[in-house]
């Protein structure tokens, strides 16, 4: 499985795709830019902090480590705010001469470099907002260096017009690598069933770990009740979209000698809360240091837990002593993830609103829905969207301003070129979260065209395939749907009229929701659609993006971080499901 991080979920949920889950799991620095000088484009280079390099063998051929270097452009502006022309980047080597040896990985992207002795020069065009892969360093021990030689490559940028801040990071013959096991957990629960946890890790490297960092995540449906003394934790603001992790960073102390295996002297306890339903459970180890906690904070706010500590004790003995301190050989095998399916249901509650008014007037509707629980539903896997309302305009009335994330079709759901003038319906797709207590509130204007007594439309929450509209988690369908009534009995309607759909001002008759109305792929969650005023969608605790469905949950510069790094796969992976669903 491919790592994954919760704050690479929430980076691309707030627009920011970095890159989001497929980087080795190591600190990153230099993903924050500082501020742009007076109309000069300043662009931040990062990279791993450190990295260890397996030892030149005795026989055979050195393994390489990846080293890849990124570029961020903090411009927020996605239209226009990309710098369209060449640059330049230069790695001075000479810091690590006679310690490593290096070569370009010519499949990581498109820029054209060149080693030339103790310096490496790579061309590119092109450095859009956010963060991008600027270039991918193969890395290996040369021929006659030893454990713990030690040394730094400095990497600087050129560009006319722009300037880059520089970035050094430090390569170390040998070190720790710090394996997790994986753990044979029952992924099918139900509410308030809990199991053991007994993570166990073993140090492949080449030298002993001086303490190990154990991260452990859960999403909100899962809980550890024990509250360890050793451990700080942070939880997702509740106000915040997100999918809800609890992170749990636990300082765990001892040497942890190269060639041993360890497991926690008492193991976890895992609970499914009466809220779970989706959740995946993150565990993984990084020998501990200052720079590695700081890392894995990113930033966020922890509070120490008050209960007994949390101690690892051998399960085999090794004899191998201990070398000089250096990163971990191979990141990749740090961590290990599981998904849990609890049995449990969310009731989506669907709700309208009534207005009044003349003909000629303008008025606010506030339709939407909400999660009444007990689950929660994330998709956090896939980053498909939960669910979608469908909103039929009543008679007499046209939609002047809509929230961003929904979109125009025709009366019976198909596809409609035109976003801008008014239309007989609507739909508006959530995010890939819904939390229990949450749900979506859409707030539309409407103009009353004509004052029609009693016109309603139908407001309906259903799943976001039109072909098979059903929530699965839902037991209470009677539920989904409600209704905009303009102008009920005495609301000051100046004509007699029917109730029922109306033509939404386009000049098409407007019906209720059709069992399978055609979609198209034009139209994504979130995205902003013409509209002649505001009006924005809110999904308490939702978020945009998630994780392929066999992929699995990136870290990027921490636990909570996300390596917001290459987050194709996941986008690809959404993509290509919406583009289907939409078709």
């Amino acid at each position: 499985m491919t790592p994954f991080s919760p704050r690479s979920a929430l980076r691309r949920a707030a627009g920011s795709l970095a890159a989001a889950g497929l980087l080795a799991a190591v600190p990153l620095a230099g993903a924050a830019a500082p501020a742009r000088a007076a109309d000069v484009p300043v662009f931040a280079l990062g990279g791993p902090a450190e990295t260890g390099l397996n030892p030149y063998p005795e026989s055979g051929e050195p393994r390489h480590s990846t080293l890849g270097f990124t570029l961020d452009n903090p411009s927020q502006d996605e239209e226009n705010g990309g710098y369209e022309s060449d640059f330049t980047l230069t790695f001075d080597l000479s810091g690590i001469d006679g310690i490593a040896d290096v070569a370009f990985d010519g499949e990581s992207g498109g820029a054209d470099c060149e080693v030339t002795g103790t310096k490496a020069v790579c061309e590119d065009w092109g450095i859009w907002p956010g963060s991008q892969r600027a270039a991918d360093l193969l890395v290996t021990a040369a021929e006659g260096s030893e454990v713990g030689d030690t040394g730094t490559i400095r990497v600087t940028g050129e560009a006319e017009g722009a300037t880059f801040t520089p970035f050094t990071t430090r390569l170390t013959v040998g070190g720790p690598d710090l394996v997790m096991h994986r753990l044979p957990f029952d992924q099918e629960l139900n509410p308030g069933d809990e199991q053991q946890a007994p993570i166990t890790f073993t140090n492949r490297g080449s030298r002993d770990a001086d303490g190990v960092l154990l991260t452990l995540m859960y999403s909100r449906g899962l809980d550890i009740p024990q509250r360890y003394a050793n451990c700080e934790y942070t939880v997702d603001d509740p106000g915040v979209p997100g999918i809800g992790w609890t992170t749990a960073l636990c300082s765990v102390e001892g040497a942890f000698e190269a060639g041993g295996t360890y497991t926690l002297a008492t193991p976890l306890t895992i609970e499914a809360t009466t809220r779970a339903y989706y959740d995946t459970f993150v565990y993984r180890i990084h020998e501990d240091g200052a720079a590695q906690r700081a890392a894995q904070r990113s930033g966020a706010p922890f509070a120490r837990g008050a209960g007994p500590v949390l101690k690892a004790v051998p399960v085999k003995a090794s004899q191998q002593g201990a070398t000089a301190r250096g990163s971990d050989l191979n990141p990749g095998d740090n961590q290990q993830e599981a998904d849990f399916r609890t049995k449990n249901t969310a009731d989506f509650v669907a709700y309208g609103d009534e207005a009044s008014g003349a003909a000629g007037t303008t008025v606010r509707a506030d339709i939407g829905f909400r999660n009444e629980g007990p689950a929660w539903i994330g998709n956090i896997r896939s980053g498909e969207d939960v669910a979608t309302v469908d909103f039929t305009v009543p008679q007499g009335a046209s939609v002047i301003a809509k929230p961003d994330r929904c979109r125009a079709v025709t009366a019976d759901g198909k596809y409609r070129e035109d976003q801008k003038s008014p239309a007989p319906r609507y739909v508006c797709d959530t995010s890939m979260t819904v939390r229990d207590g949450a749900g979506l509130d859409l707030p539309f204007e409407l103009r009353i065209d004509k004052a029609v007594i009693g016109a309603s439309g139908e407001v309906t929450v259903r799943s976001t395939w039109p072909q098979n509209p059903a929530l699965p988690f839902d037991p209470k369908p009677a539920n989904n749907t409600a209704y905009l009534v303009l102008n009920g009995e005495g609301g000051g309607a100046d004509s007699g009229g029917t109730t029922g759909g109306g033509d939404g001002g386009s000049g098409e008759p407007s019906t209720p929701p059709t069992p399978a109305p055609d979609r198209s792929p034009s139209g994504t969650s979130g995205s902003s659609a013409s509209t002649t005023s505001g009006g924005s969608a809110g999904t308490t605790g939702g978020s945009g993006g998630g994780l392929a469905s066999t992929g699995s949950i990136a870290l990027i510069a921490s636990g909570t971080a996300a390596a917001a790094l290459a987050a194709g796969l996941v986008l690809f992976t959404a993509a290509r499901r919406r583009a289907a669903r939409h078709a």
